[in-house]
């Protein structure tokens, strides 16, 4: 609900998103990460050399979680300046060591190092997610292995397949999403202590020259944040490209989610595949009847925004002229933060939905074998064979057969082939055996088999590797 009717509030945060994602993205975790980067510099600084004294680190530590963001907000209408809105807020409770806060630094010593971090933890958020959904959609893989069930390509009825191989292919989306997660958190460096331009030149003016304690203190900063590496070189900011590589990793995750839902949708209409739905959960206010897949068409809806965004890192990693450039703030407030938000949102409908599936066996199993007598026709043609017909005399009769039938269900009625095979001459020696022939069993080829095999070679082995990330549950929010 909107804490403020009288106010834009995005369905994101209000309505959609989880309380970590929403956390990693507030005003609380920014200002106060900026603050401990402000403490880490100090101290380093301190560490090295520079005229800064343990009362001042003191008062600093003291004073961090105290934020005043009224105080903030009316520096920043008369100083129009965010970063120097907060020091000067800071400094008003921490009078001591107001002289040396963001001492040598610019504004993007924060701003930037603090969406590194961001982008880290929300990385993180989502591959706990993708691990538990990879671990709920195995067990449903493996309960389903078996059950043959009609494929499609073209959405035209193809072979054979069996409900738990299908879900191994949105289980194997899912392993590779989390490879590309992997790697661009492996990409997050941290800026670091680079300067204005980047060149580090106010702390080598502030050590008097001395280029390995610039260095140093590159170092001492960015291992007390938490990283192991810095860009090696960055202009004002680190470079957007990053955003990009990172949002690609999100567009990947909404692709799959989006797969997974759009499979859903049809097979919810075919009556196979249900998304879970409460007992007192209402589908229409108008027909009563109304079982619509809505958590699925949400999947779509938000998906279909995350990776419509992505085209926004893009362009603003291509139009950082130079050193830097200020258009790509206001567009990153958004794209950044709205792009985690979505997937998250996306990610606890995934979880909830992978949780919930239901099956209708009965159902799977009368549509397989609706068609069955047509998919099965060139293995009924070899049978015939064996039992002495004439190859291209039951290829004609089939395709007749075949051709008339499919008229008679175009035209409102019941598949008819496989009583027009029985009362045929030409196939009287298969005639007793027609129900055993046209066992779906038959017909899905190695799908249990590779079911196993993948699960056991691509799916335990991220499950143990990553089992302190399990057990994310998925909200929903209506």
């Amino acid at each position: 609900m909107n804490p403020d009717p009288q106010s834009y509030q995005s369905p994101l945060s209000t309505r959609y998103a989880g309380a970590a994602m929403r956390h990693n993205f507030s005003d609380d975790k920014k200002f106060k990460t900026w603050r401990q980067l402000w403490i880490a510099l100090a101290e380093s600084e301190q560490a090295l050399g520079l005229e800064i004294s343990d009362e001042q680190i003191a008062e600093l530590r003291e004073h961090a979680d105290d934020l005043d963001l009224e105080l903030a907000a009316e520096y920043e209408s008369r100083l129009r300046h965010d970063v120097m809105a907060h020091v000067h807020a800071w400094g008003d409770v921490c009078p001591t060591a107001r002289p040396v806060i963001h001492l040598g630094a610019t504004s993007c010593y924060v701003g930037d190092n603090t969406d590194l971090i961001i982008l880290r933890d929300g990385l993180r958020i989502v591959r706990g997610q993708v691990v538990s959904l990879i671990e709920r959609l195995k067990g449903f893989a493996e309960e389903w292995r078996e059950l043959p069930t009609l494929g499609f390509t073209h959405y035209q009825p193809a072979q054979a397949t069996t409900v738990g191989k299908r879900a191994c292919l949105w289980l194997q989306d899912l392993v590779h999403d989390l490879e590309d997660l992997d790697h661009a958190e492996s990409c997050v460096q941290f800026r670091g202590v680079k300067g204005t331009t980047g060149t580090q030149a106010s702390f080598l003016e502030l050590f008097d020259g001395d280029h390995d304690k610039v260095r140093e203190l590159d170092e001492r900063v960015t291992r007390s944040m938490g990283f192991e590496r810095t860009f090696g070189v960055t202009g004002q900011t680190y470079p957007r490209k990053l955003d990009f590589r990172v949002c690609q990793a999100l567009s990947s995750v909404a692709q799959s989610a989006h797969k997974f839902a759009t499979d859903l949708r049809l097979l919810a209409n075919r009556r196979e595949l249900e998304e879970p739905f409460g007992k007192q959960q209402i589908g229409s206010s108008a027909m009563p009847w109304k079982r619509n897949p809505m958590r699925s068409e949400r999947i779509c809806a938000l998906s279909r925004f995350v990776m419509e965004t992505l085209g926004n890192t893009a362009h603003t990693a291509a139009n950082q002229w130079l050193e830097r450039t200020l258009d790509d703030s206001a567009n990153r407030r958004l794209a950044l933060a709205e792009s985690f938000l979505a997937v998250d949102a996306i990610m606890n409908l995934y979880l909830d939905v992978a949780g919930g599936l239901v099956v209708n066996p009965a159902i799977v199993t009368r549509n397989l074998d609706a068609e069955l007598p047509f998919l099965a026709s060139e293995n009924l043609m070899m049978e015939a064979v064996k039992a002495g017909g004439d190859r291209q005399d039951l290829h004609e009769r089939i395709r007749v057969h075949s051709h008339e039938a499919a008229a008679e269900i175009k035209a409102g009625g019941e598949n008819t082939m496989k009583r027009r095979l029985a009362e045929d001459p030409a196939f009287s020696a298969l005639s007793s055996r027609l129900d055993e022939l046209l066992d779906g069993k038959h017909f899905v080829g190695r799908a249990p088999e590779q079911v196993l095999e993948f699960i056991a070679a691509e799916v335990d082995p991220i499950l143990e590797r990553h089992a302190d990330l399990l057990g994310a549950e998925g909200e929903v929010t209506v």
